[in-house]
């Protein structure tokens, strides 16, 4: 989420300057995401979009209450941020007083609410699924700030030019990281709309007298490249 949306940066660049406060963080975000989508899939499929009412009868069929999408969702991860800043300051006071102020700014982080909107604009099926997809995502950002803060602790020995010290050197470094996450997406996704039509033409054969006498479809597949 970090590298392909560049959702979640103000926590992702503040608190990696350690790999433990990096690591506290990062556990954080994943259990507010594991909770907060697919509560938040449950609101969106039986409360907020249009005719997500009809259980409660046929005159609420009509109801369409999408438009508090926002509040609902940011109400959710308030609640759930409030209660993980009370279990870490109970049992971590030292992970609690590395974070500061940006446990409860989880809240407001960008990366948390953009993982309910997500699984809204996707149309995730089955609150399975929506689970699965909230846990993917805290791991995702979970593993990009563990990985900036080792890099960030190796590079205070390095021989860093002074303009580019802090936080200059680590969008260097967080912009490369994301043309590579980025490159392998591309790997694994280039390419399938162009084979999927001769796939499928490859199974149309044109039968007369009951012999295959042609592959009519894949032959013209075959012209259009040549011309």
């Amino acid at each position: 989420m970090v590298f392909a949306t560049f959702l979640g940066m103000c926590s992702y660049l503040a608190v990696s300057k350690k790999v433990t406060t990096a690591v506290g963080l990062g556990a954080a975000v994943i259990f507010v995401l594991a909770v907060t989508v697919p509560i938040n899939w449950l609101l969106d499929q039986y409360i907020l979009r249009d005719g997500a009412l009809a259980w409660l009868g046929p005159e609420y069929a009509d109801y369409d209450l999408s438009f508090l999408s926002f509040i609902l969702f940011i109400a959710t991860i308030a609640t759930m941020v409030q209660l993980v800043e009370i279990v870490v300051e109970k049992f971590s006071p030292s992970l609690y007083n590395s974070l500061g102020i940006f446990l409860p700014l989880i809240a407001v982080n960008c990366a948390i609410l953009g993982g309910s909107l997500f699984m809204q604009s996707r149309d995730i099926q089955t609150l399975g699924l929506a689970f699965n997809y909230g846990i993917s995502s805290g791991i995702g950002w979970f593993l990009a700030i563990l990985a900036i803060a080792a890099i960030r602790e190796k590079i205070r020995y390095s021989n860093v030019p002074a303009p580019l010290r802090g936080l200059g050197i680590t969008f260097i470094i967080t912009g490369l990281m994301a043309i590579g996450f980025m490159s392998f997406g591309g790997m694994l996704t280039g390419g399938d709309e162009e084979e999927a039509p001769a796939v499928e033409a490859a199974q149309i054969e044109v039968k007369e007298e009951g012999q295959p006498v042609a592959m009519i479809a894949v032959d013209k597949i075959a012209n259009e490249k040549e011309n």
